[in-house]
């Protein structure tokens, strides 16, 4: 994992952070305290504004492309009319970062659904829905806020809609797949480009008794023939980063099913409008909206 930052005038951070997405798995900003002002650190939600200065940052798994991240900042310092900042290249030690923040995590509770690692055994509500989720090298375990809330929009869909045909597109561990197939007891198809995720929703589904419901399969976007087989889709899922769901708008809207429901997540409340312009040029609606934190899920239909 590679971690590149830059410090910039608060004003100018989102121009920077724009720039430095098309090098990212994931972008932050972050402002920097400013005692004259405000005793505490600001916040993204309430005092970001306070702040003189913001770190935006990236990471990525793949080493960066150190002169397209150079002219991109060169080119966003001359835009802003300020002084080109330092950049800072950083490799991040290897570590199982996901199996280290979840390790011994305790057990969950989001609207109806409880989740909880195999190593929890205390009795549940019989109104809970229960899935065994350990800590894994793919993402989902439920406390990141992007699955937060996908599984929030999902309790409150649960109390109005009945699909027939369910996709999970980035499944990562296959939490949002299972939560669905055992809410609704229907087919769900989970997908993802990486086979270590495709792998571990099949285990997940095993543990949790849902094999027979959850089909895993490895594929980037629409694009396997089983994917786009399956629907029209009566709801889809697409937890994964602001880009390839601006890029696969299009590709959501012809396997969407008339009155179909998506649940967007993975971006960050800046990018909020953007994702929902791609979406709405494709004739799709905002319905509802969740935050957690500095991210965001939206709930958009046809």
């Amino acid at each position: 994992m590679w971690r590149v930052a830059v410090t910039v005038p608060a004003g100018a951070a989102e121009t920077f952070a724009w720039a430095l997405e098309p090098f990212a798995d994931t972008v932050g900003i972050f402002g920097i305290e400013d005692d004259r002002r405000s005793p505490d650190p600001p916040t993204w939600e309430t005092d970001l504004w306070l702040a003189d200065r913001c770190v935006v940052e990236i990471v990525s798994e793949d080493e960066p492309d150190r002169p397209g991240i150079v002219a991109a900042i060169a080119v966003s310092a001359a835009e802003r009319g300020i002084p080109r900042p330092e950049i800072t290249f950083e490799e991040l030690a290897d570590r199982d970062w996901v199996a280290e923040t979840y390790r011994g995590f305790p057990e969950l509770t989001i609207g109806r659904y409880r989740i909880r690692g195999s190593h929890i055994d205390t009795p549940v509500p019989p109104n809970a829905i229960t899935l065994t989720i350990d800590a894994a090298v793919a993402f989902g375990t439920g406390e990141h806020e992007t699955t937060r809330g996908c599984l929030t929009a999902l309790d409150r869909l649960a109390r109005r809609i009945r699909p027939h045909r369910v996709l999970d597109l980035g499944c990562g561990s296959g939490i949002l797949a299972l939560a669905a197939a055992r809410t609704w007891h229907v087919p769900v198809v989970a997908s993802d480009i990486d086979p270590v995720s495709v792998r571990e929703t099949r285990r997940n589904a095993r543990v949790n008794g849902l094999l027979p419901l959850v089909e895993a399969i490895r594929s980037p976007g629409w694009r396997a023939p089983a994917v786009r087989s399956g629907g029209p889709y009566d709801l889809v899922f697409a937890n994964i980063l602001a880009r390839p769901l601006v890029r696969m708008a299009p590709d959501l809207a012809h396997g969407l099913a008339p009155g179909g429901v998506a649940v967007l997540s993975g971006l960050l409340t800046w990018q909020e409008a953007r994702v929902l312009s791609a979406h709405r040029t494709q004739g799709l609606r905002l319905v509802e909206r969740f935050r957690f934190g500095d991210w965001s899920t939206l709930v958009v239909s046809r």
